[in-house]
């Protein structure tokens, strides 16, 4: 029995509405083969938005009436039945498909692998194939360290969109298995930022230059360990591809760990040292109010939002060992703790301003003290908790795969 064939699809994501174009037509190259699709939500707040589908020369644009206008009800109502019409048309024998600016594209990959159309997914006919950032070199370094809203660029993708152009745009980046550039930065020391920047938060990704990338090219040069569209446990290692740790254009990466718990009062006050002068912070975090509950904490561009990640292993209502990935079982093994079992501190903030060692300082004078560890987790559980109502507790899981503007993102300097 042969496997059944699946339509390569090529997902290009970018901040930048030429330059995500520009990478998308020259992926697609004209080919009446290649169906490139783009949905534009700039009317999306009103729940229309604009679908486009070209082929060769042909294009065909579609005014859609959706009932509640955003990124997750585009991608479940009119996407992914889409590639499952376009996989079955015979003379078409790949998608590159370029999203809107506002959506992410891990996001939207997980739908195509997971959410279930009619009687199976969307990922059983086709397959993702590489994931594109395009890269607008001439404001790259501005986008990712500024404090510019998606709303403020017209770039958001529902009306309560709190997301910065810089949390965005670094997702993008870190998701992508080649970055392509569009345009020239300023200058020298733009571009020497720049590629600093992305040796950081994209080191496994190639960067392709636009005017020699086409589709072959592309393809050739996705490194062969590239995720494609599978996206990382947040359980496991942060440090994907192994990013320098010395210091370049101002550029650091700092390494936050610890085995105990923060204190969430003195947590909610150190968070403020990652929104001035850090280009992004990302990682797992425990707070002694909340002892069996992983959260997930992310700041860029002066936002800083706090997610659940459910329960550790060694929670009463954790999951099976057998539940979870491989590698969240090896790392939970090499650090197990007798009392504190695989819960741990591990955020990774890349520096662009901010001292590394204050920043370090910072977060360890948050955690609890040896005094206030021997009182015992019946008196942690009395600590005034901001954290507790800062999140919004997680809803139905297909909605969360597909949401990524209705997410836990508090949108700038909200802490």
């Amino acid at each position: 029995m042969t496997a059944q064939h699946r339509t390569p699809v090529i997902v290009v994501s970018g901040v930048s509405p030429g330059a995500d174009r520009d990478v998308a037509l020259r992926l697609a190259g004209g080919e009446p083969a290649t169906a490139l699709v783009h949905h534009d939500l700039r009317q999306v707040s009103s729940g229309v938005v604009l679908r486009t589908v070209r082929r060769g020369i042909e294009e065909t644009t579609t005014t859609l009436e959706l009932a509640h206008g955003c990124v997750a009800c585009t991608v479940r109502e009119d996407l992914l039945p889409l590639l499952r019409r376009l996989a079955a048309d015979t003379g078409v024998e790949r998608v590159v498909l370029q999203l809107d600016e506002a959506m992410d594209p891990e996001q939207v990959c997980l739908a195509i692998e997971h959410v279930v159309v009619g009687d199976r997914t969307v990922g059983d006919d086709v397959e993702i194939t590489a994931v594109t950032a395009a890269i607008d070199a001439s404001t790259f370094v501005d986008d990712v360290t500024g404090d510019d809203t998606m709303a403020e660029r017209g770039l958001h993708g529902s009306p309560d969109d709190e997301r910065t152009v810089a949390h965005v745009a670094l997702a993008q980046a870190e998701f992508a298995d080649v970055l392509v550039c569009a345009g020239r930065p300023a200058d020298a020391w733009s571009a020497a930022r720049t590629n600093a920047i992305l040796e950081r938060v994209a080191p496994s990704a190639p960067v392709l230059d636009l005017a020699v990338t086409d589709l072959d090219t592309l393809l050739a040069t996705v490194p062969a360990h590239a995720r494609r569209g599978t996206g990382d446990d947040p359980h496991g290692s942060l440090l994907r591809g192994q990013p320098p740790l010395h210091s370049d254009c101002g550029m650091t990466v700092t390494v936050f760990s610890a085995r105990r718990p923060f204190h969430p009062e003195r947590l909610h006050e150190a968070v403020d040292v990652l929104l001035d002068g850090v280009l992004r912070a990302r990682g797992r975090v425990w707070i002694a109010s909340q002892p069996d509950i992983a959260l997930w904490l992310e700041s860029a561009g002066g936002g800083l939002g706090v997610g659940h990640l459910g329960p550790w292993l060694d929670s009463p209502e954790g999951p099976d060992w057998n539940d979870v990935s491989a590698e969240r079982r090896t790392l939970a093994s090499l650090r197990w703790d007798p009392l504190f079992g695989d819960r741990d501190q591990e955020i990774v903030v890349i520096s662009h301003e901010a001292d590394p060692q204050t920043v370090e300082a910072t977060l360890r004078a948050a955690l609890l003290t040896d005094a206030e560890l021997a009182t015992g987790r019946e008196e942690w559980a009395r600590y005034p908790d901001p954290f507790d109502t800062w999140h919004e507790e997680p809803c139905d899981e297909t909605e969360l795969e597909l949401s990524d503007t209705d997410s836990v993102y508090n949108g700038r300097n909200e802490t």
